[in-house]
């Protein structure tokens, strides 16, 4: 089972719910961490992972052998992402921008462009007591974050067969969130009581419901704000399964690294009840 965490902005509490929910996991289930968070993994500053390994990925982009090169420019009229721009026999090219889709190599008439691996970023793996641990690490400048979060996920399909994977999604709703969520047998999208909070899980909401993957909602610092989050979720008949209460006591937890589980009974009493709350809506129980 594939569990994906996403928030339609960042600072929600969206790492915080990963992290405790698989930490609840671990006395029942077998349990696999994927911090698909490229761009700023965090959770191994709370499960202190013992890295065991790490594979570097790439991304193939275009070399043009100008000598070849007949100057149709049939190259940068399939470019989607002007990674390639053709001036006449002269071609220049933009790796940072490719995408690596292969398209201008196919299609090139004159066998002119060939392709070169191009480093993005790395994959580490390891263990966290019982938790299995992967994550990924974007190079710096890199904007490729959707080839290594698939290669992270592709990594996690070594987990045990019936490993429950947690995959702690990036912040928003582009397209990292996207590779990262799509998928999944259930989201939880975190947010808060505020309004910033609302306006972007209605844009996270609108990408769920597009990839047609099932969902629901936890509330987190419930008690800080208003009621219109929970008159959203009424209005739009969106389960709310977990609510977890604004106190100082468990900022200061958070702040140093520490397991909200392990600390607060009462918090753990939460994230049982909202594994129970996923085992229903997904008819695993």
């Amino acid at each position: 089972m594939i569990i994906s965490v996403a928030s339609g902005k960042g600072g929600t509490g969206k790492t915080t719910v990963a992290v405790n929910l698989a930490l609840t996991l671990t006395e029942t289930e077998t349990v696999c961490f994927v911090d698909c968070d490229v761009e700023e993994p965090n959770a191994h500053l709370f499960l202190k992972p013992v890295l065991e390994g790490s594979v570097e990925v790439t991304v193939p982009v275009p070399i043009v052998d100008e000598e070849k090169c007949n100057g149709c420019g049939r190259c940068g009229e399939i470019c989607a992402f002007n990674a390639i721009l053709p001036l006449g026999k002269h071609v220049l090219t933009f790796p940072e921008l490719c995408h690596g889709c292969g398209g201008c190599t196919l299609l090139c008439p004159a066998s002119a462009i060939q392709e070169e691996p191009l480093e993005i970023g790395v994959v580490e793996w390891g263990q966290a007591g019982s938790v299995s641990h992967i994550h990924g690490r974007l190079n710096i400048g890199s904007p490729l974050a959707p080839p290594l979060v698939k290669a992270v996920k592709n990594h996690a399909e070594n987990k045990p067969e019936r490993a429950i994977s947690i995959i702690d999604s990036p912040p928003g709703t582009s397209c990292p969130v996207v590779a990262s969520v799509s998928g999944s047998d259930f989201c939880l999208l975190v947010t808060e009581p505020t309004p910033f909070g609302l306006h972007d899980l209605t844009l996270a909401v609108d990408m769920v419901r597009e990839l047609q993957v099932p969902f629901g909602v936890v509330i987190n610092r419930a008690g800080l704000g208003n009621g219109g989050l929970v008159d959203y979720c009424k209005a739009e008949n969106i389960h709310i399964l977990a609510e977890i209460p604004f106190d100082r006591k468990y900022a200061k937890c958070y702040a140093k690294g520490g397991h909200l589980v392990h600390e607060f009974p009462e918090i753990k009493r939460v994230f049982q009840d909202l594994w129970h709350a996923i085992c229903v809506t997904t008819d695993r129980v």
